[in-house]
């Protein structure tokens, strides 16, 4: 059954740094975007990043852009996203979602719910001041 499964997140200081790891079970990692979603407490879901090896490479949200990175593990079949100098409005539930084999974001541009198909349970992130 293909789905993803994230690791990574867990109770950090602010201006610490978190490896948020997806894996894909049951499909290769290159063959679909994958995107990273996050859930602040009383908040609606919204889009952070996404990444497809196979067109459109790295995109990042502006509250993100300048202190993340994402890599891929091709032996281990997952992509991560690296966040650098997190603070407490970064703490939420972060969600990975595979959607299909290429995506494309202008600048400005959030990925959206709808385009994935498939995600995670999700890992909590918590940041204390």
């Amino acid at each position: 059954q293909v789905h993803v499964v994230e690791s990574g997140g867990g109770s950090v200081q602010a201006g610490e740094s978190l490896n948020l790891c997806c894996t894909a079970v049951g499909y290769n990692i290159s063959s679909r975007c994958t995107a990273w979603f996050r859930q602040a407490p009383g908040k609606e879901r919204e889009g952070i990043a996404a990444f497809s090896l196979r067109g459109g490479g790295s995109h990042y949200v502006a509250s993100v852009k300048a202190r993340s990175s994402i890599s891929q593990d091709n032996a281990k079949n997952t992509v991560c996203l690296r966040m650098n100098g997190l603070s407490p409005d970064d703490t939420g539930m972060y969600y990975c979602a595979a959607g299909s084999e290429r995506c494309y974001y202008g600048d400005g541009a959030v990925p959206q719910l709808y385009e994935y198909a498939d995600w995670g349970q999700g890992t909590q992130v918590t940041v204390s001041s």
